[in-house]
């Protein structure tokens, strides 16, 4: 495969990996059912077998018991409550619960039901509004990544140049995790009420 025809399906993947538009998200409060059912329609193109679960009725009901989600109110959740089980479903697949209570405990206990400065739905919109350019951006990153990991063991098959480039990701993604770690220890040293338990 040349780097075109690389690209091209890279980014044909990464295109079906859409994010929740927060418009997309209903403005009324909604029962478990109805939001593990939205859940599983708006992400399923993000599932890797068929048979993964986005999200189900044991999760959000740790995350609520664990002080990561916000509790419900009357056993419905509000937009808001989407919003902040969206950012969670991106975030566990390289970091620990723990971590993302650091991360995301803060952020809460500030914006959530606060509409003075940002409400959730301003950060959410903010944050998912840099999906464009990073993208972009993460293309030319990977083809000089693919173009670089094709250039090793030059006289052997294309199982070690698939390994240079595995090798080569991951790399990025450990120093990407152990930096965004760092970042989550540096919070939590500056508020110890909401520093994550060690689990």
């Amino acid at each position: 495969m040349d780097t075109k025809q690389f690209l091209r399906s890279i980014l044909d993947s990464l295109q079906q990996i859409d994010y929740v538009k927060p418009e997309d998200v209903p403005n009324i409060d909604l029962y478990m059912d109805q939001v593990t059912t939205f859940m599983d329609s708006q992400l399923a193109a993000s599932k890797r077998h068929d048979d993964d679960k986005i999200l189900t009725k044991t999760m959000i009901n740790n995350y609520a018991k664990n002080n990561l989600l916000p509790p419900p109110e009357k056993k419905k959740y509000t937009k808001e409550h989407v919003l902040v089980l969206i950012f969670i479903y991106y975030l566990k697949s390289i970091l620990s619960i723990s971590d993302i209570q650091g991360i995301l405990n803060p952020i809460t206990e500030k914006y959530f039901g606060n509409d003075e400065n940002y409400s959730l739905e301003d950060i959410y919109k903010e944050v998912f509004s840099l999906e464009h350019p990073e993208t972009q951006n993460l293309m030319k990153d990977l083809a000089k990544k693919f173009n670089t990991s094709m250039n090793t063991f030059p006289d052997e098959a294309d199982l070690l140049h698939t390994f240079s480039f595995i090798c080569m990701l991951s790399y990025d993604v450990y120093i990407k995790k152990t930096l965004i770690e760092k970042m989550i220890d540096q919070m939590a040293s500056k508020n110890p009420e909401t520093k994550p338990s060690k689990k």
